[in-house]
């Protein structure tokens, strides 16, 4: 693996670093206070090309390698994770799914519109009594010969309000088990489908996240992605990659902090000199910065071995566990670091803490990434 980075990767990356403090910094408090999604900085991700990047250039993606995703994430996570979410959804769990698994009719119809952000894209796996057992799924896709009819509830859906297109799990054939899963193509606007209340969450609270609701939803059988019964297989190699994503974005959150507390360090005195000048803080500062670099390599290796099409399910779980368990101690650190200051909102790093934690919880657990990566180890 080479780890010197090309100039392209090196653009992509200066260009996420740049929009992210000139676009997303600017109101970032306002919007985690008011629980306000951003828009508008989607909208120009999604001119910049941040929304496709991975998707081929003839539905109007970027085309570029996971490398350089995994770099504009880390960037956009740094200063907004409510934005940064909703990037990663779009890109690994939506289009990328779209891409590999979806008909041509399907990537013409959707994908051009996903990868500009005309369109926001959502995943819709998770059900009240079906989180990390994703084999448990209640809502229900009956087979009606033409189009499928839609039941059910879904909970903690990242970009519930905001999407236009909805990957949705759902059992069509319940004595088959986790065979008898289908993922369906839902429209915003289809009779009978309802978004449902917002959650009003700890941190990434500029991100929309909903339950749905599904009464009697027509779906066409030209929605389904794959064969019949290909749903959970579908779910469970798209949050493969999407694992990458989230990696990044802990690492991001974890950066971000780091970046901010060397910087306070460096202007706050205390006994007559600057904190950096401190044995303690110094000794603090070396270990959240060795921390974020282990969880880099990780999320590069990751990265890289999907770009190659090797296996990287193990990878990508491990960057997953290890970047999100950093992301929570380097970020308690940043707060410590500050001291008093790390407690208020105008200093940002109350909200990176904040936004840590669900990169422990969403996309695969902590608990549920070391099933996958004992697996891994002992097949």
């Amino acid at each position: 693996m080479n780890l010197e980075l090309t100039e392209e990767q090196l653009t992509v990356q200066k260009a996420a670093r740049d929009f992210a403090q000139t676009e997303l910094l600017p109101g970032v408090i306002e919007r985690d206070t008011e629980q306000k999604f951003p828009s508008d900085q989607i909208k120009k991700m999604g001119e910049l090309g941040f929304m496709g990047m991975m998707t081929d250039p003839k539905y109007n993606g970027g085309g570029m390698d996971t490398i350089s995703y995994v770099l504009a994430m880390e960037e956009i996570s740094k200063v907004d994770a409510s934005a940064s979410v909703c990037m990663s959804v779009n890109n690994s769990l939506v289009c990328w799914g779209l891409e590999r698994f979806g008909t041509d009719e399907q990537k013409e119809k959707y994908l051009k519109k996903l990868t500009t952000a005309e369109y926001i894209g959502a995943f819709c796996l998770s059900e009240p009594e079906a989180g990390s057992d994703a084999t448990s799924q209640r809502t229900t896709a009956e087979d009606k010969g033409d189009y499928y009819l839609l039941n059910g509830t879904k909970n903690w859906i990242t970009n519930g309000k905001s999407a236009s297109v909805y990957i949705v799990i759902a059992q069509t054939h319940p004595e088959k088990k986790h065979k008898g899963i289908n993922a369906l193509i839902v429209e915003r606007g289809m009779p009978g489908f309802v978004v449902g209340k917002k959650e009003d969450k700890m941190g990434i609270r500029g991100s929309d996240t909903h339950s749905l609701m599904f009464t009697d939803v027509k779906v066409p059988k030209a929605n389904r992605i794959g064969e019949d019964g290909f749903g959970f297989t579908f779910a469970m190699t798209t949050l493969n990659g999407g694992r990458i994503g989230i990696a990044s974005q802990a690492l991001g959150i974890a950066s971000g902090a780091y970046e901010l507390a060397v910087k306070y360090a460096k202007e706050r005195k205390a006994f007559g000199k600057h904190l950096s000048e401190h044995q303690a803080i110094q000794f603090k500062l070396a270990d959240m910065a060795t921390k974020i670099n282990a969880a880099r390599l990780l999320v590069w290796q990751a990265a890289y071995l999907k770009d190659q099409k090797k296996d990287f399910v193990k990878a990508a779980a491990m960057a997953k566990l290890f970047a999100s368990q950093i992301a929570q101690e380097v970020t308690s650190e940043a707060v410590q670091i500050h001291g008093g200051y790390g407690y208020v909102k105008e200093f940002h790093v109350e909200r990176l803490m904040r936004d840590a934690k669900i990169t422990q919880i969403y996309e695969g657990t902590t608990e549920i990434q070391k099933m996958v990566i004992s697996r891994e180890l002992l097949r």
